[in-house]
């Protein structure tokens, strides 16, 4: 039994530790305004939604839209400000990303895909 309890302890700080290291990771790309980052922890095609425009988009294309998006609205600050529970089927993240005078809600929504912790939609409002 305690055996029992010790895989699944270590399955739930392993599976806590992936979720986090991702966030953080996202989190560090806004800073650097590193769209090809960001993308990459998404999958093959994504929800974007940019400032009123959405779209399905594959993975170059999303990256070109955000550093389009970055290219006119410079990075001064990001950070999130919830990172929902990691073990929830679609975790949600929000931050807020400043450029300049201006202030942008980011929202993130992730799916678990196999043992992975992917990006399935992003919005920058």
């Amino acid at each position: 039994m305690g055996f029992v309890l010790s895989l699944i302890a270590s399955f739930i700080l392993s599976f806590h530790s992936v979720s986090d290291a991702n966030f953080t990771a996202v989190e560090q790309a806004f800073n650097r305004e590193d769209a090809g980052k960001i993308v990459s922890y998404g999958k093959d095609k994504l929800l974007l939604q940019i400032q009123g425009k959405e779209g399905v988009y594959a993975q170059s294309q999303a990256t070109q839209l955000l550093k389009d998006f970055f290219n006119r609205k410079p990075v001064s600050s990001f950070r999130f400000t919830f990172k929902g529970k990691e073990n929830d089927d679609s975790p949600l993240t929000t931050g807020t990303y400043i450029s300049k005078n201006e202030s942008f809600r980011v929202t993130i929504k992730w799916k678990h895909i196999g043992s992975e912790l992917r990006i399935e939609s992003l919005s920058i409002e």
